[in-house]
């Protein structure tokens, strides 16, 4: 076996799934292969999966994912109603072990200094669907002008 691939025994949650590959820049290509996420990583990357999964692009399920790239370039007062139906929308039907309890969506200013253009992020507040209560998780969606790939997700413990 290769080193540093996940055994069976290594496995601890009944969530579980394979680790996409990460793209971002703090981690090299490919570090996600042959890894495991377990838990509350497994409910976040589905939750990056569904929003970020345009619906029509899986086969064998048409209605799977949300359209957020359609409001691009809306209007903001049109687009953030919009956003926050979709993924209220999209994570209801598709992942049913969280409970959404809010989303907000601010438009972060131009900010030459910092090097950051302006942008849209959403903050999707959410925890596990269990019997007992569980902590509080949030989920960062970004909107990024001028890019054409999909949002990026990121996702902490409020």
């Amino acid at each position: 076996m290769a080193a540093g691939a996940v055994e069976l025994a290594d496995i601890t949650s009944a969530d579980w799934s394979l680790m996409l590959d990460s793209s971002s820049p703090s981690q090299a290509s490919g570090s996600g292969i042959g890894s495991v996420v377990q838990g509350i990583d497994d409910v976040r990357q589905c939750i990056a999966i569904i929003l970020n999964t345009p619906k029509g692009s899986d086969p064998l399920r048409p209605t799977f994912g949300a359209d957020l790239w359609q409001y691009i370039d809306f209007p903001v007062n049109a687009a953030i109603p919009a956003i926050v139906r979709e993924i209220t929308d999209a994570i209801t039907l598709w992942e049913p072990r969280v409970k959404l309890l809010a989303i907000s969506a601010n438009l972060v200013p131009n900010d030459p200094s910092a090097n950051v253009n302006a942008h849209l992020e959403v903050n999707i507040k959410w925890r596990l669907n269990l019997s007992a209560p569980t902590p509080v998780q949030s989920s960062v969606l970004t909107f990024r002008p001028g890019v054409a790939t999909v949002p990026s997700i990121s996702g902490v413990s409020a």
